[in-house]
């Protein structure tokens, strides 16, 4: 395994960017420590496959350098990288058998058959294909050819990492569960260092022990789950992450108060003294943090209930607040109505965000 280092690094498709629009991935400085579980999250034309592709070989930055505990691998092919990677779509060989499959890796490599033999009885144990090595690869379900396909990435010894492109997209939903928990199982077996790219916040969130958040090219913020959830550092994070997503007010600022809709609703002490300028100014605050009361009480902020829904075990209520529309989630036994209603908005809850990015 290896630690990965980028330095100053950016990529651009064309021959000579000028302006950051002509960039694909913007600076970027970034360290995945060795043996740690990563998720890429953003959406689709984020930057993602391009930053694992760098990581990979296939594709050379335009600027910086990428080095592997320490040592600069920027130049070098892929297959001097010794990287590992699972695609969209399982690669493997229709016409061998599963064993023949997690096989070729070594075989290609030289490795002795004695010994290849029992690397990959080891590998087809870890992922639950003892039973299917004799079976030609052509017949199975798709998630067992994805376990195959990480299979050929498991059986060498040698991987500085395993690279994940949107693994389970061609998966059954009802068996993404199980293979993100069986890669979750091999993490920690083996404590390999697995870089895994999704669009998806659930597979994301379930999956990594750090979470790194894309936007427009950019890395907007690194964090464990519960930090994206709790403490979002760019108002794209709050929105991506959560169901629903954080609430985002425009407001201003008077008295060290945010006001939106002509009401001022409290702030931390000195946050809003921490801006530079009142432009592009915005609150927020997640769904599960704002409070609701059905009659007036002090601090609490007055709101038009327009919708309830009941989604079982939780009910999602959307208010107006204003022109801003928000949303509050509410336990399954919550007492609440359309019409006039009160929020409460707990202060240290609440986030500030100038141009997109937090203050404080």
């Amino acid at each position: 395994m290896a630690r990965i280092e980028f330095e100053n690094l950016a990529h651009s498709y064309k021959t000579n960017p000028s302006k950051p629009s002509d960039y694909a991935l913007q600076k970027i400085e970034l360290t995945w420590r060795d043996g740690g579980a990563y998720a890429l999250l953003g959406p689709s034309g984020c930057g993602k496959t391009t930053l694992l592709n760098i990581i990979s070989g296939l594709v050379r930055p335009s600027q910086g350098r990428v080095l592997f505990d320490g040592r600069d691998m920027t130049d070098l092919p892929t297959e001097k990288r010794n990287i590992a990677q699972v695609f969209q779509f399982p690669v493997i060989y229709d016409t061998m058998s599963v064993f023949d499959n997690l096989a070729f890796p070594l075989r290609n490599r030289g490795m002795k058959e004695t010994d290849t033999r029992k690397r990959v009885q080891e590998i087809a144990e870890l992922l639950e294909l003892s039973s299917d090595l004799k079976i030609r690869a052509s017949g199975l379900s798709a998630d067992i050819k994805q376990k195959i396909s990480l299979g050929r990435g498991l059986v060498r010894s040698d991987v500085a990492a395993i690279l994940f492109d949107e693994p389970l997209t061609v998966i059954d939903p009802n068996l993404k569960w199980l293979l993100r928990s069986k890669l979750k199982q091999i993490h920690q077996q083996l404590k390999l260092t697995l870089i895994y790219v999704t669009h998806d916040q659930i597979e994301a969130l379930t999956f990594a022990d750090s979470v790194v958040v894309m936007y427009d090219g950019a890395i907007v913020q690194v964090g464990t789950p519960q930090e994206l959830f709790e403490r979002p550092e760019h108002t794209f994070v709050g929105y991506f992450i959560g169901s629903p997503g954080m609430n985002l007010l425009s407001c201003t600022l008077e008295n060290g108060n945010a006001v939106v809709g002509g009401q001022h609703i409290k702030l931390e002490a000195g946050l809003a003294g921490k801006t530079t300028t009142s432009s592009d100014l915005k609150i927020g605050i997640r769904p599960e943090f704002l409070g609701y009361s059905n009659q007036p009480q002090t601090g609490a902020i007055n709101a038009n209930i327009e919708r309830i829904d009941d989604l079982g075990n939780y009910k999602i209520a959307t208010a107006k607040l204003g022109s801003e529309i928000l949303k509050l989630k509410l336990e399954e036994d919550a007492t609440i109505s359309s019409g006039p209603g009160w929020l409460v908005f707990p202060p240290e809850r609440l986030m500030l965000y100038q141009d997109g990015r937090v203050v404080g």
